[in-house]
């Protein structure tokens, strides 16, 4: 079997992966299966370089908070700020220690030098401002979408003065508690003056959509793009919250779905700017239904790749990422009924393979799905093999610094 597929392996370059598809997707999208790692990483910046230069991708969006990484674009499309700075405050989920994350960082911002504006490379972050542990408070999307068309407009369209809105928000402690996550009594998220920020979230996004016409006109498209983003993640947050105090047995299902949907909405606005790249986990790029274990409750959902997919039909593509061994990590080499122990055969330590060619190489064979040692590692699921376009599959992931695996 692996000589049949070592037929239809290829070097894991810009040509191999454009060779998958009839024409360029709008949005390719690279998963990974485990976080942290940054030798994975140093793969995906490779890719991705080869993809900018050689297919005239303009955005490159990774799963990190889409406020914070306004900081990271700001650098990297007009310098302003310094490396150091984007990395601290560009991204969440720790991601700004990695060495990888900063290369790439560092060559978008040398690409883009001495490029006029049309020209440059632009970063984004697809994720809402959550963690494990809980979601942020929603007074910087709010805070910024008010000043935004107070400064615009008549201050008589709008819901409420800032100050009327600074009261109701209160401090951002009650928002950020870290118990919440797991006691819904904790969370302000159903309160009375949460229900009222909904409201007020909702005017403001309203009315920025009512105004769009002057709005675009007596502002930059910039501005405008930053106010839509400010405004869907006030509405995502709010909503978020909401649920996190759900005494409700869908209560995770509904914040898992949550997220995803914030970050489908996010990769939609930036196809909208142009071709794009992203990188997230393979749970949240995937066109099938994702599945977690989360507090010994199996959980399901739609991710962000199988809402856009549904909306951008074949300019989405979604490449799954597959590993051999993570020694280091207690995961060993897959067994060879596995679709990992398949891969782990063949003589390259890395390969890109259609996934609709390997499911046909595969016939009737039935691949056992692979357990891992390891919750910080996500097999894949053979089953999913013929809805998606390709599998980078990379034999040994060798140790280094990485940041601890977490999806």
């Amino acid at each position: 079997m692996a000589t049949g597929i070592k037929d239809i392996a290829h070097a894991v370059e810009a040509a191999a992966v454009m060779g998958l598809f009839t024409a360029r997707p709008h949005v390719l999208a690279l998963g990974e299966p485990t976080h942290g790692e940054d030798s994975l990483l140093d793969l995906r910046n490779e890719l991705f370089r080869q993809l900018v230069d050689q297919e005239d991708y303009r955005t490159i969006a990774i799963e990190s908070d889409c406020l914070k990484a306004l900081v990271v674009d700001d650098y990297v499309a007009s310098g302003t700020g310094t490396l150091d700075e984007a990395m601290e405050h560009g991204f969440s989920h720790g991601w700004g220690a990695s060495a990888a994350n900063r290369e790439l960082v560092r060559w978008m911002r040398a690409h883009n030098d001495s490029r006029p504006a049309s020209e440059r490379l632009r970063f984004a972050g697809v994720d809402g401002p959550l963690e494990i542990t809980g979601a942020a408070s929603p007074r910087q999307a709010l805070t910024a979408l008010h000043g935004y068309l107070s400064a615009q407009l008549d201050t008589d369209l709008l819901p409420c003065t800032g100050e009327a809105l600074d009261r109701l928000l209160g401090s951002d402690g009650r928002w950020t508690d870290p118990a919440a996550m797991t006691d819904p009594a904790r969370s302000v998220g159903q309160s009375a003056g949460a229900g009222q920020l909904r409201l007020v979230a909702d005017d403001l996004v309203a009315l920025l959509d009512a105004q769009a016409p002057h709005l675009s006109k007596a502002t930059s498209r910039e501005a405008l793009d930053r106010a839509r983003l400010y405004g869907r993640t006030a509405t995502g947050l709010l909503r978020y919250h909401h649920w996190m105090a759900a005494d409700s047995p869908a209560r995770l299902t509904r914040l898992v779905g949550l997220r995803d949907q914030m970050m489908a909405h996010n990769l939609l606005a930036v196809a909208e700017r142009g071709p794009a790249l992203v990188h997230a986990h393979n749970s949240h790029l995937q066109r099938e239904r994702s599945t977690v274990r989360m507090g010994g409750t199996p959980l399901e959902w739609w991710s962000a790749g199988a809402l856009v997919s549904a909306r951008l039909g074949e300019e989405y593509a979604f490449l799954a990422m597959a590993l051999g061994t993570i020694p280091h990590q207690g995961v060993d080499a897959p067994p060879p009924d596995t679709l990992e122990g398949l891969l782990y055969a063949l003589p390259d330590s890395r390969c890109v393979i259609a996934a609709p060619q390997l499911a046909t190489a595969l016939g009737d064979t039935r691949l056992a799905p692979r357990v891992s040692p390891w919750f910080g590692y996500a097999p894949l699921d053979p089953d999913h093999l013929p809805h998606g376009d390709g599998i980078v599959f990379v034999k040994d992931v060798p140790a280094d610094e990485s940041l601890s695996g977490r999806s």
